[in-house]
């Protein structure tokens, strides 16, 4: 577990919901799944919408329930399961473990002014060690210097975020995620709700965060160019299961899932021919058995529809779950 910063096994979550007949479903949003993310990487997860991705993000930092598995993460020169961490040791994984939400406009409180969305975490986290020492001063300078990081100016922080552009309210999210100085920050869709001239702008931000503060991330996108510029290394989500990891270069340049080849095939900058899948996406409420893909899969065998695929290595950073291999 050398230089990883979180490490999940076998991570089960599940939605109950109720259909329209009052009928109880169960959806699995995430099914068995396993990773590892590195110090100080940019990991992103791509794939279809209702693949689970969000749903990964919020179940790593705790914000939906886990049915089972594991989330592990160094705290206090050990590696400690954050499923089991109690209230209080829960407050302070969170100092070092913060979100950046896909909408900017509901993320923020419409009532509270920026300076005072900036400074609730500093006062809700005033009791752990590294805050409780901080003057009133003190916390005027922090918010003063985490908005100027994000590019915006001290007078913004007078204003409400109604007041301000979809570019300039994810700016403020993100200097919120800053303020605690985290290590580890989940951006899910941060720029999925901007204009596209935007986009760049947001997605340079948070690069140079990356490097400036040493932060790892974990990126969820279905922008498969963005992911492509930004990231150190890929994961690609099918029906709550990764089927394949790859640095960025390995995943965009020689993938070796059906599912993979057919999502960069749709991407806007393909070149090469269209893959059309055939077959019926299954529900995640009724997941089929085998491997998931096979009801879409255009290489699809026997086997591929009883019997889940172990894991394929392809070299030592890419991997993948197929019968194929």
């Amino acid at each position: 577990m050398q230089n990883n910063l979180i490490e999940i096994k076998n991570l089960f979550v599940e939605y109950k919901i109720e259909s329209a007949l009052h009928e109880q479903k169960k959806v699995f949003a995430v099914n068995n799944l396993s990773l590892e993310i590195k110090q100080g990487e940019i990991f992103s997860i791509a794939g279809e919408s209702g693949c689970g991705k969000s749903t990964l993000g919020k179940a790593i930092l705790r914000l939906v329930e886990v049915k089972s598995g594991e989330v592990l993460c160094p705290t206090n020169n050990s590696y400690k399961d954050i499923l089991k961490l109690n209230k209080k040791d829960l407050k302070k994984f969170r100092q070092n473990a913060q979100i950046i939400f896909q909408n900017p406009y509901s993320s923020l409180n419409p009532k509270m002014k920026i300076y005072d969305i900036l400074k609730e975490p500093l006062i809700v986290n005033k009791e752990l060690k590294s805050l409780k020492s901080l003057s009133k001063k003190d916390i005027e300078q922090i918010i003063f210097n985490t908005i100027e990081q994000v590019g915006l100016d001290k007078s913004a922080l007078s204003l409400y975020p109604h007041e301000f552009s979809g570019g300039q309210r994810q700016r403020i999210a993100i200097a919120r995620a800053l303020i605690l100085k985290p290590q580890f920050i989940v951006a899910d869709e941060p720029v999925s709700a901007l204009d596209v001239s935007i986009q760049a702008q947001i997605i340079n931000l948070l690069n140079d965060l990356k490097k400036k503060f040493n932060l790892t991330f974990l990126f969820i996108s279905h922008d498969l160019s963005v992911i492509k510029y930004l990231s150190d290394r890929v994961g690609i989500m099918y029906l709550g299961e990764i089927v394949e990891i790859g640095t960025s270069e390995e995943i965009f340049n020689t993938p070796k899932h059906p599912y993979t080849e057919a999502l960069l095939s749709a991407n806007p900058g393909n070149k090469k021919e269209k893959i059309i899948l055939t077959g019926d996406l299954p529900s995640p409420s009724d997941l089929p058995s085998g491997c998931k893909f096979h009801t879409r899969c255009p290489h699809v065998m026997e086997i591929c529809k009883t019997v889940r695929p172990c894991k394929t290595q392809f070299s030592e950073t890419h991997c993948g779950y197929c019968h194929l291999y």
